[in-house]
């Protein structure tokens, strides 16, 4: 039994993740004074949204040596 995602999937969805999390904390960050009973730590969301790039990155880094060690 394989397992049913594969690298691109996976390096999808890494990028659409880092960049909903990368425009919720600026949005969050402009709009921090309207939100009143809302607690969010914004630089902990920056920080995962950074760490989601980073392993996006990893994956495409990933995928183009492939060829190369194949």
């Amino acid at each position: 039994m394989s397992f049913p995602l594969s690298l691109w999937d996976i390096s999808l969805w890494l990028a659409v993740m880092a960049i909903i999390l990368l425009i919720t904390s600026e949005l969050i960050s402009s709009y921090s004074q309207y939100l009143g009973g809302i607690i969010i730590e914004k630089d902990r969301l920056r920080l995962v949204a950074l760490m989601l790039g980073i392993s996006f990155m990893f994956t495409v880094i990933l995928r183009a040596m492939t060829p190369l060690i194949e």
